[in-house]
């Protein structure tokens, strides 16, 4: 299965490219599903089909899908409260009723995630198109299902289940409740759901698309996402040059846009695969307005980007770790080793990745950047490296 994830700059036409991918695909025979996150139906206007908590038919193939974030929040903490009673009655916790719960912040996302698990797994379309948030906000959404497993596995991690049968004795002990079975079940269900999210973003078949209006704004933002794609290894199939106005204008103030947009596309084909979509002259609205719009199909999709480790050891003693960050600034940049993990900070985003077991048994002996890749020297360990004759 294929799936595109569309994000790019704020108010940039994000969702009326995912909606026009969308239909271009239909209309190709596939059966493509389109997602949204927005809790305003921003997918429905551009469709000309509302959107809602189930999936609805906007056209042959096609399907749109707007999930209802406040109806499964309170599904799954009116289940919570269930399972947790006898921890509240203790805590003298007042309960909540279904009807006073409100979706918090951030639950529309989370809503998004679980939507497009489901349509994953349920095999029922050939391309999943995902009208994501703008990048900054996207790429925190598509590191969450990662981030969320990690600290279940730091706050309940699978060995502590083996002191199952310890449990009552260390409660009488303490005077208070030891954490119940059922903690332990829910951290592993969790970690299954959120496993499945992780295998979809991670799946070779995954891509993003950004979409951005080419000019200085637009600019800015492509560098900024260069750095935080990468530093996610997510693959960009293409980057959506939106709102192209017409070269052959008369009109002097137009003129000067064009000029503008011109150099901005100059410098973005020396480095991305570019599609030009043109402006309307007016808002997109229907199918048929989605489909005079000339946005990438499918397509193929480019390789994931990989992390290779060499091996240096006979010509300079170390291993070295190349992470490909292309627009990274080197003052930016921010190296913490934490154990088995790396601490990678580039700019505005960070992440934490597990070390290739090569390298755990290694001390880091600098870094550098280089042509836009990121190269982290490694020296062995004699305390854990095996020695030689």
């Amino acid at each position: 299965m294929r799936t595109i994830l569309i994000t790019g700059q704020g108010g940039s036409g994000r969702t009326t490219v995912a909606a026009a991918t969308a239909v271009a695909a239909a209309r190709e025979g596939c059966r493509t599903l389109v997602l949204s996150a927005d809790r305003t139906d921003s997918l429905g206007a551009v469709l000309g089909t509302p959107t809602g908590a189930e999936p609805v038919p906007v056209g042959p193939g096609l399907t749109a899908w707007r999930p209802d974030a406040a109806a499964g929040f309170r599904a799954d903490l009116v289940a919570f409260q269930e399972r947790a009673s006898s921890v509240l009655d203790l805590l003298g916790a007042g309960r909540l009723d279904a009807e006073e719960l409100t979706p918090l912040p951030g639950a529309e996302e989370l809503a998004l995630l679980r939507a497009l698990r489901d349509a994953a797994l349920s095999e029922a379309y050939d391309l999943l198109v995902v009208d994501l948030p703008p990048l900054p906000q996207a790429l925190a959404l598509l590191a969450l299902p990662e981030e969320l497993r990690r600290y279940l596995r730091r706050l309940l991690p699978a060995e502590r289940q083996a002191a199952r049968a310890l449990r009552p004795v260390l409660g009488r002990l303490a005077g208070v409740p030891m954490p119940a079975e059922w903690l332990y079940e829910t951290a592993a269900r969790w970690d299954v759901e959120l496993a499945a999210v992780a295998a979809v973003v991670d799946d070779p078949g995954t891509t993003v698309r950004l979409v951005a209006e080419p000019g200085p704004a637009g600019a800015d933002h492509v560098r900024v996402a260069d750095v935080g794609l990468a530093l996610r290894g997510l693959p960009v199939d293409a980057l959506v040059a939106n709102r192209v106005l017409p070269e052959d204008t008369a009109d002097t103030w137009l003129a000067g846009l064009v000029a503008q947009q011109d150099k901005t596309l100059s410098e973005w084909r020396a480095t991305h695969p570019v599609r030009e979509v043109a402006h309307l002259g007016r808002d997109p609205r229907g199918t048929d307005d989605l489909t005079a719009l000339d946005v990438p199909p499918a397509g193929d999709r480019p390789a994931r980007v990989e992390w290779p480790v060499t091996d240096r050891l006979a010509d300079d003693g170390v291993l070295v770790w190349h992470l490909p960050l292309p627009g990274a600034i080197r003052d930016e940049l921010d190296l913490v080793r934490r154990g088995d993990e790396l601490v990678v900070t580039a700019g505005q985003f960070r992440r934490i990745v597990p070390l290739p077991s090569a390298l755990r048994r290694c001390t880091v002996d600098g870094a550098a950047l280089r042509d836009g890749e990121l190269r982290i020297r490694f020296a062995p360990d004699p305390r854990f490296w095996p020695r030689t004759r």
